[in-house]
């Protein structure tokens, strides 16, 4: 019951989870560039980002009801440097930012649930950002 209303506050408050690929394929593909493929993506409460073998890929929904979506892709190569944070014994939640170009602060910051190997999500960006 716990881990239940765990799970839900984690929803609420943003905290991200795999989503499977197929759905992802599925429901975004038309994003998708011919030869582009997705790698992995996480659902927030509403919003979701996904990492392609070319791009990263974060999918807005905006407004009360949703329906408004910003789909924001940012090339690889255009990320500067990214950190990923892992959670501790109070706070559970690892974090990953990562810097667009030459800005001082993160351009994007996002939290991630212990369900999400945050290990694994560095190394796709350290794939794709060095490679």
């Amino acid at each position: 019951m716990l881990s239940k209303i765990m799970g839900l506050l984690s929803g609420i408050i943003g905290n991200a989870g795999i989503v499977d690929r197929e759905k992802l394929v599925e429901k975004y593909n038309k994003l998708l560039l011919v030869d582009e493929r997705i790698e992995i993506g996480f659902k927030l409460v509403r919003d979701t980002f996904i990492f392609t073998n070319k791009r990263l890929i974060l999918v807005d929904k905006q407004g009360m009801t949703g329906k408004k979506t910003e789909y924001l892709s940012i090339a690889y190569k255009a990320i500067s440097r990214f950190s990923v944070e892992t959670g501790g014994t109070f706070d559970l939640d690892a974090e990953l930012k990562i810097w667009i170009s030459s800005e001082k602060e993160p351009s994007i910051s996002k939290k991630f649930s212990k369900a999400v190997d945050v290990y694994e999500v560095q190394k796709i960006l350290t794939k794709n950002v060095m490679g």
